[in-house]
């Protein structure tokens, strides 16, 4: 219910954000077993990727803790007020970027627009499933067609 109650806002100072999750949010990190972090972003961060990138590899290291980005592109090369961002990726650099970030926390990454979905580690996830449970399908029924043809 508290999300219903929170207001759109921020900035693309990625950095401040998760080290003000990570070190004061998650003061009792260690009586849980496992925690995600959800970064929900139109926009490349303000900081480098790599600098971002270690920051939260190490953070994450030795914890079951993992950090999962969700992009969502309004429309490229600007933000909703239509003012391009001191610090300008196209939406393919952005999700890059951003897959980059997800890998060293063991997170999965989402990205989507108002189009549909463009990429999801959950779907890719989902359909490589459905993809081995066709050929193992497959072999099954070949199996069988087998057994037939020898009786």
């Amino acid at each position: 219910r508290w999300v219903l109650s929170l207001e759109c806002k921020g900035s693309r100072n990625v950095m401040s954000a998760l080290r003000r999750a990570v070190e004061v949010d998650f003061k009792d990190k260690d009586k849980h077993k496992s925690q995600g972090l959800y970064l929900l972003t139109t926009g490349i961060p303000d900081q480098e990727i790599h600098t971002i990138s270690a920051y939260v590899a190490e953070a994450c290291r030795g914890l079951d803790l993992q950090l999962h980005v969700c992009l969502f592109s309004i429309m490229e090369g600007t933000d909703s007020s239509g003012i391009i961002p001191a610090r300008y990726a196209n939406p393919r650099e952005t999700a890059n970027a951003f897959k980059e970030i997800v890998q060293g926390a063991k997170g999965r990454f989402h990205w989507f627009g108002e189009a549909g979905i463009f990429e999801s580690d959950d779907i890719t996830s989902i359909i490589s499933e459905m993809e081995k449970a066709k050929n193992y399908s497959q072999k099954c029924a070949f199996l069988v067609e087998s057994l037939k043809q020898r009786s």
